[in-house]
């Protein structure tokens, strides 16, 4: 009993040390999911479609009240060089695009109210051609059609992914070159390189600790 006494007396330092080390480890972690996530969030304004229902048809006019909103917001923010300023361009024009919503709706024998606004939303990791934006809270355009209970559409307006063609998985060095500029170069190549094992490992640490986060706060 007395050699297991002190077994256990010098094995306790070995574990409270172990303990410490797991425990700022953790903190570490969490410190570096904290800060990339935020500068990825605020680099980008996404924008979120959520359709009335499941059904083919409330489906397929999510789609076509996208379309319309993007040509537009296109055109408005075709000068815009930051996502601020994108940002203030939607909100300036938040009405004509509550109108050319619901034009959509109408013109296609629907009846239901829309809502756009300007938010935060929680998104999902997605990928963007050649671009991997880890899950997390982003600014966004919101369009809630009727009872919002359907399938939601989400894509990046600035820089502008929305019409990457993602099966070529290349996305146009323009949107690149605007992504770069707001990150730093780590964050960069987080979001834009899958031949690196460490960088593939920090992606998956951030997109684990942020679906973590957003699960727990739903």
């Amino acid at each position: 009993m007395k050699s297991l006494n002190n077994l256990v007396l010098k094995i306790k330092p070995f574990f409270v040390i172990l303990v410490l080390l797991s425990v700022y480890i953790f903190i570490c972690a969490i410190s570096y999911v904290s800060a990339v996530s935020s500068d990825i969030a605020n680099s980008v304004f996404r924008l979120h479609v959520i359709a009335n229902s499941d059904s083919t048809e409330d489906q397929n006019l999510k789609l076509k009240v996208r379309d319309e909103l993007l040509s537009y917001m296109n055109v408005l923010s075709k000068d815009c060089g930051s996502k601020e300023e994108v940002i203030k361009m939607a909100e300036e024009h938040i009405d004509e695009l509550n109108e050319i919503a619901s034009n959509v709706i109408y013109d296609n024998g629907f009846d239901y109210g829309v809502d756009v606004e300007i938010g935060t939303s929680d998104f999902p990791t997605k990928y963007y051609g050649d671009i991997a934006l880890p899950a997390g809270t982003y600014d966004a355009l919101r369009v809630k059609i009727g009872d919002a209970s359907g399938k939601n559409w989400w894509c990046v307006m600035f820089p502008p992914l929305c019409f990457v063609d993602v099966s070529s998985g290349v996305v146009p060095d323009s949107s690149k070159e605007e992504m770069k500029e707001s990150l730093n170069d780590e964050e960069y190549d987080l979001i834009s390189k899958t031949d690196s094992d460490e960088i593939t490992f920090k992606f998956k640490l951030v997109e684990f600790f942020q679906n973590l986060r957003l699960g727990l706060n739903k």
